[in-house]
C-alpha cells in the first residue's frame, strides 16, 4: 500500500500517519512538511518538504510518487497571527480571504491535477480532503467566518466536481470530503473553550474515525461529504 499524507506535521495529519503505520505496518507512507524537518520518524515513512500552494512543488512531488493507493490532504487554516475568523462582513480583509482560498481550496485542486495518474495505477484508491461542516451552505445557520466558510464551500464544490469527472477517468477511486469534528489542534485552539468536552476530539480519535470510514467505503460511494461519525453531510 502506497500512501501520501499532505500536511503530515499537523495534529490530524501526524495522527493519521501514526495510525496508518499501526494498522498497516508494511505500508509505504509518504508525507509532506512545510518548513522544519519533522522529529517523528519511522522506517516505513518518508518525509518530503513541499509548499503545497505552489504548483511546481506539487508537480515535482508527483514525479517522485508515480503509484499511490491513498492520498489524504490534511492541510487547512482558520486563523493567522494577524487575523481571526470574521464575526461580521465589516471585518472582511482581502488578503485574509485570499490566504484562506490559497490554503484551504487551491492545494486539493493541484493535488488532483498532478496525482490523478498515480491514483489511476491502483485497483482501489482514495482521494480524501479534510473539509469542515461550516463549509456546508445548507447547514449555515449562524453566519460569520465568511472567508473560512467560503474557502471550504469552494473546496467541497471542487471535490464533488472531481469525483464526477473521475467516475470515468479513475473509476476505481473513491473521492470524498471529510469533516473531522472539532479536533484538539493548533487550528481549533482559540475556540476550544466553547466546545463541550465530549465534542472535542483527540487527533488520534479523528484519525481512527477517518481510517475506519475508508475501510468500508467503495468507489461506488465516491463524491460524498462525510462526517467523522459516518453520516452524510449536506453540501
Amino acid at each position: 500500500m502506497n500512501v501520501l499524507i499532505i500536511g503530515g506535521t499537523g495534529g490530524i495529519g501526524l495522527a493519521i500517519i501514526q495510525q496508518l503505520l499501526l494498522i498497516k505496518p508494511h505500508a509505504n507512507v509518504h508525507a509532506t512538511f512545510f518548513r522544519h524537518q519533522p522529529q517523528y520518524q519511522h522506517s516505513q515513512l518518508r518525509w518530503h518538504q513541499c509548499n503545497i500552494t505552489l504548483e511546481d512543488h506539487i508537480e515535482a512531488l508527483a514525479k517522485q510518487l508515480p503509484r499511490l493507493d491513498l492520498i489524504i490532504n490534511a492541510v487547512g487554516m482558520l486563523h493567522t497571527t494577524e487575523h481571526q475568523p470574521e464575526k461580521s462582513i465589516q471585518q472582511f480583509d482581502v488578503h485574509f480571504f485570499q490566504t484562506n482560498i490559497q490554503t484551504n481550496t487551491l492545494p486539493s485542486l493541484l493535488i488532483a491535477k498532478h496525482f490523478m495518474a498515480a491514483l489511476k495505477t491502483s485497483s482501489h484508491s482514495y482521494f480524501v480532503t479534510i473539509s469542515a461542516k461550516v463549509g456546508s451552505i445548507e447547514d449555515n445557520k449562524l453566519g460569520g467566518w465568511i472567508s473560512y466558510r467560503s474557502s471550504k464551500a469552494a473546496l467541497n464544490m471542487a471535490i464533488k466536481t472531481i469525483s464526477i469527472e473521475w467516475r470515468t477517468k479513475v473509476p476505481h477511486c473513491c473521492v470524498i470530503a471529510f469533516h473531522p469534528g472539532t479536533t484538539a489542534s493548533a487550528l481549533s485552539k482559540p475556540f476550544q473553550r466553547n466546545v463541550a468536552p465530549h465534542k472535542l476530539f483527540t487527533p488520534t480519535y479523528t484519525a481512527q474515525c477517518l481510517l475506519s470510514l475508508l475501510a468500508r467505503l467503495t468507489p461506488q460511494e465516491t463524491g460524498q461529504f462525510l462526517s467523522y461519525d459516518g453520516n452524510t453531510l449536506p453540501w
